[in-house]
C-alpha cells in the first residue's frame, strides 16, 4: 500500500522508485492518507506504521548509508487512542444464550456443549476447539488440559454438568482419543469462523428475551472475558485467575478487576462516607500543630 501510494505521488512506476523517494515526508503523508481518505482506525494506522518501521529497520541493516533516513522514520510516533470498555456478559445473559441451541439436533448439542465448556474454562476459542478426549479426565475430580499460546499447557477443573454434556456429545458423536471433540457436519474439526457465525445467531435470538444482549458485540472471546470478570467478582485471587486463564502477565488479568462495576461498587461501600469533609487527622491534633509551628 505504501509503495503504491508513493508511486502515485511521484508519478512513476513502482519498479522505478528508489530508496531516496521513500523519505519520512512520504511516510507521514501515507499515514494521513490512511486516516482521512481510507478512514482507518487509529490502531490500524499504528499497525501500518509498525510494518513500515520494520521494513526500514531491515533496510538500515543492509544499507548503512541510509541509516539516518531509516532512523528518522523509526522516530515517527504512534498515535494513542482510548481503549474501549471490555465487553462481558452477566449470568442472565449467558444463560439466555445457552438456552438457544436446539439440543435435539447433533449440531445444537455440540454448540451447547462448546459454549458451556467456554464458560466453565474461560478457554480461548482455538484452545477449546483443539480439545481431544485424551485431554479430559472424566472421573472426579474432573479436569481438562488446555494447550495455550507458546505451547504452554494448563489444567482447568470441570463442573460435573460440563462433564455430563461432553459425555453425552461423545456418546452421540464418538471420537478417537486424539481427535477433536467439536467437529462440523462432515466430521472435520470445527473452525473459529464457524463458531462466531453460529454464536451470532444465538445472541440475536437470545436478545429477544434479554434486551441487553442487543447492545453487546458478543464473540467467543467475550465468554473468556465474562469468566474473568465473574471470578474477580467472586473474590478469587488474581494470581489464581491468571493461571486459570493462562495469562503471561498479571497486568492482563487486572483488566477484569477494572472492568467489573460491581467490584468497584463493593469497594466504594467499604469507604466510610462520614469521613468526607473532615480535615486530616494531623490537623485535628493541636499538640502536633504546635510542635510543627515551633520548628
Amino acid at each position: 500500500m505504501f509503495l503504491r501510494f508513493a508511486s502515485e505521488r511521484k508519478r512513476r512506476e513502482i519498479t522505478k522508485l528508489s530508496l531516496a523517494d521513500l523519505q519520512v515526508s512520504e511516510v507521514l503523508a501515507f499515514l494521513e492518507h490512511l486516516e482521512k481518505e481510507r478512514n482507518v482506525s487509529i490502531s490500524t494506522r499504528n499497525c501500518r506504521l509498525a510494518a513500515i518501521r520494520s521494513f526500514f529497520t531491515f533496510v538500515a541493516h543492509r544499507e548503512p548509508l541510509a541509516i539516518a533516513q531509516c532512523a528518522e522514520i523509526a522516530r515517527i510516533p504512534v498515535k494513542k487512542t482510548s481503549q474501549p470498555a471490555m465487553c462481558y456478559m452477566d449470568a442472565e445473559e449467558i444463560t439466555a444464550i445457552l438456552r438457544e441451541p436446539d439440543r435435539s439436533r447433533l449440531e445444537g448439542q455440540r454448540d451447547h456443549a462448546l459454549l458451556a465448556f467456554l464458560y466453565n474454562t474461560g478457554a480461548r476459542i482455538q484452545e477449546a476447539l483443539d480439545v481431544c478426549p485424551r485431554a479430559i479426565r472424566f472421573e472426579s475430580p474432573a479436569q481438562v488440559e488446555l494447550l495455550g499460546k507458546g505451547r504452554k499447557s494448563r489444567i482447568c477443573p470441570l463442573w460435573p454438568e460440563t462433564v455430563a454434556l461432553l459425555k453425552a456429545l461423545l456418546r452421540r458423536k464418538p471420537r478417537a482419543d486424539e481427535e477433536p471433540i467439536f467437529v462440523n457436519r462432515y466430521g472435520q474439526p470445527l473452525g473459529a469462523a464457524g463458531v462466531r457465525f453460529k454464536l451470532k445467531q444465538y445472541v440475536r435470538a437470545a436478545a429477544q428475551h434479554v434486551p441487553s444482549l442487543a447492545t453487546k458485540r458478543v464473540t467467543p472471546h467475550t465468554w473468556r472475558h465474562s469468566v474473568g470478570v465473574q471470578l474477580v467478582a467472586a473474590g478469587v485471587d488474581v494470581t489464581v485467575i491468571r493461571n486459570w486463564l493462562g495469562h503471561a502477565r498479571l497486568d492482563t488479568t487486572n483488566h477484569y478487576a477494572r472492568a467489573n462495576l460491581d467490584t468497584k461498587r463493593k469497594a466504594l461501600e467499604q469507604v466510610d462516607p462520614t469521613t468526607l469533609g473532615k480535615p486530616p487527622r494531623w490537623r485535628r491534633k493541636p499538640d502536633l500543630l504546635s510542635w510543627l509551628d515551633s520548628l
